[in-house]
């Protein structure tokens, strides 16, 4: 066998050896893919719940009305609507409540419509039935906040007696509920913490850490003022404010803490 000859078979093994290296050396990198990122340990934990409860006494008070007035033109609508509103407002700031807490949420101008039905004359010409323009419509919403909940059902009185037909009921709520959602949490995670210690303890381990947390609450909804007295405003001046109770509004949290154990 001559030289060439040995030359081209040392050439080709020494290729094919070192496909079989690359081939070997790719499946291996190839494996290591699926494990970037994951941690080498296992970490064991357990999961507990906890709900709390928080009660408060609302301390707002809020109500709205709307005046709407109709007149053959917008500038007599608008005259008409805003000398109203503003004899129900100076009543409620008369009455302690402040500039803030008085809003004006809407005010709308709008054509007011009249259908006339369609008649036949004794000739038998017929006029077809349509809606007619025959003025505007001027309306304007306020929101009102009453701090001084000893004045509330006053103040809802007298709107209604100053001939404002549309005086939206008294709700009560809370003006700071996050306080009052806090103390709800508080006392979630404080009954989360005592389970926890307890389960740990009954399974022989130890509480290492919180590794995650999550909350679900629901917040009171405001407590709605009787809509048959509100009726009985609009059709009686000489009303008695009327006596209202707050009540109390409650506050839930339910957690759940997962704790690394070991």
């Amino acid at each position: 066998m001559n030289a060439p000859q040995n030359f081209w078979k040392v050439g080709i093994g020494a290729l094919v050896l070192l496909a079989i290296f690359l081939f070997v050396v790719s499946i291996k990198e190839l494996r290591s893919i699926g494990y970037v990122g994951k941690s080498d340990q296992v970490v064991n934990t357990i999961t507990v719940e906890g709900t709390g409860d928080a009660v408060a006494i609302p301390d707002v008070a809020t109500f709205s009305f709307t005046v709407t007035k109709t007149a053959s033109s917008v500038v007599d609508a608008q005259k008409q609507a805003t000398n109203q509103s503003n004899a129900a407002i100076k009543v409620v700031r008369d009455g302690g409540v402040a500039d803030k807490d008085i809003q004006t949420t809407s005010y709308n101008i709008n054509p007011h419509y009249e259908f006339q039905t369609g008649v036949c004359s004794s000739t038998g010409v017929c006029r077809p039935s349509k809606s007619v323009l025959t003025g505007y419509d001027v309306s304007q919403s306020t929101q009102v906040k009453v701090r001084d909940l000893s004045k509330a059902g006053a103040l809802f009185a007298s709107i209604g007696s100053l001939g404002v037909e549309n005086v939206n009921g008294l709700t009560f709520s809370v003006d700071k509920l996050d306080a009052v959602q806090a103390q709800a949490r508080g006392v979630a995670i404080a009954k989360a913490q005592d389970k926890a210690k307890e389960l740990a303890g009954q399974l022989g381990v130890s509480l290492v850490r919180v590794i995650s947390f999550s909350e679900n609450g629901n917040s009171p909804r405001p407590v709605m003022f009787g809509m048959g007295v509100a009726d009985k405003m609009m059709t009686s001046q000489a009303l008695a404010a009327p006596e209202v109770s707050v009540g109390e509004q409650k506050v839930t949290s339910s957690v759940s803490v997962t704790y690394e154990i070991n």
